[in-house]
């Protein structure tokens, strides 16, 4: 399709796509407990902390954590007085803990502005911590109906059908925005916004599209060609690396563990951990890894390997584990200002992401 027709289709079908759709949607949505009823704004609170949690994370995966979150935190400026160790022990499963720590920030903004209002358009939205184009503007259609497109997965699959469109991803992802905003309606624009996140995720999926049950089938390129599993197209990935590494389990004879904050920055910064060797590319030598123990003991290898996926690499972890007495003295190298003991019977109330929990579960599984 020539970019002079595929203008012209887009004219066409922003009329043409928001009628059988926002229909569809007020027939056939999901019940979140982020939204409010068709046609009615939502609260920013509930929409900004939805979209934040929802960012590389599935519905089902969330509406636990966005439960928990507002139980314990209702509004924004509850949040906001909030420790931020208290955020990371909430959130700790989830995974991607710059959220938190940027939710956290972000909240503590809001809470100083007048009456603690969230900022009505992208814009100013874009200012805030921990929210890119995607979320800004998801947040002023949905709970502000400013005329925004929001475009995630789900849409980016969508339109990619919609308009057929041939280019690989991710190359294809500023066309598809544009092509997006096209078919966006002046009349309840957070409402179509989250039809469009819908119909993707329940009726245009990556696999086996229900297309005889979608509301924009007459109008779908990729349907009238035949193609819709095909898209949208996506370059060859290149294969996720490997690192290997040692994570050191020590028990005290008082029934403590030894964990330890990590450092300001990097990956999973702030967050508590079992003391672990750094994690390198090669597999590492056991009698050399042993050097780094956090503490001078007996430390036995734990059968089988912990095995975790980052976004970019997986990682696989040998666990030690030694019984230490209640006196034991943590090297010099462990890190002693960032080291703590903690009961059993605390270990749920700490930050440990699900890497750590894995290693202590593994470590402890037979006592």
């Amino acid at each position: 399709m020539t970019a002079i027709a595929r203008k012209q289709r887009s004219r066409a079908a922003v009329q043409d796509a928001a009628t059988p759709l926002l229909a569809w949607y007020d027939r056939e949505r999901r019940d979140l407990p982020w939204r409010y009823g068709s046609g009615q704004l939502a609260d920013p609170y509930r929409v900004w902390l939805s979209e934040i949690m929802l960012q590389q994370t599935t519905v089902k995966a969330v509406i636990p954590y966005f439960e928990r979150f507002l139980a314990r935190w209702p509004a924004v400026s509850a949040l906001a007085a909030a420790h931020e160790d208290e955020v990371l022990e909430v959130w700790a499963g989830l995974g991607y803990y710059s959220r938190a720590r940027n939710l956290h920030a972000c909240a503590r903004i809001i809470a100083g502005r007048p009456g603690a209002a969230f900022p009505r358009t992208e814009a100013e939205l874009l200012e805030l911590p921990g929210i890119g184009p995607y979320t800004a503007a998801a947040i002023a259609s949905i709970a502000f109906g400013q005329l925004a497109s929001p475009v995630d997965g789900n849409i980016e699959r969508v339109v990619a059908r919609l308009f057929a469109v041939q280019t690989e991803m991710p190359a294809a992802k500023a066309e598809l925005r544009v092509l997006a905003a096209t078919l966006t309606p002046a009349r309840r624009p957070g409402d179509f916004a989250q039809a469009m996140m819908d119909l993707g995720a329940t009726v245009c999926t990556p696999k086996r599209p229900s297309c005889l049950m979608c509301p924009l089938m007459q109008l779908c390129r990729a349907n009238a060609l035949g193609i819709p599993d095909e898209l949208p197209r996506r370059a060859l990935k290149a294969a996720r690396p490997v690192r290997y590494g040692l994570a050191f389990l020590a028990l005290r004879e008082d029934g403590r563990v030894l964990l330890r904050r990590r450092p300001e920055s990097g990956l999973l910064a702030r967050m508590i951990e079992v003391p672990s060797t750094g994690w390198a590319d090669d597999e590492p030598d056991l009698a050399s890894a042993l050097q780094s123990a956090p503490i001078k003991a007996d430390w036995w290898q734990v059968p089988g390997v912990i095995v975790h996926t980052f976004t970019h690499f997986r990682l696989e972890l040998t666990v030690m584990r030694a019984v230490v007495p209640i006196d034991s003295q943590l090297t010099f190298w462990a890190g002693q200002d960032r080291c703590l003991w903690v009961a059993r019977r605390d270990l749920k109330t700490q930050a440990l992401p699900s890497v750590m929990r894995k290693i202590i579960a593994h470590a402890l599984k037979e006592n």
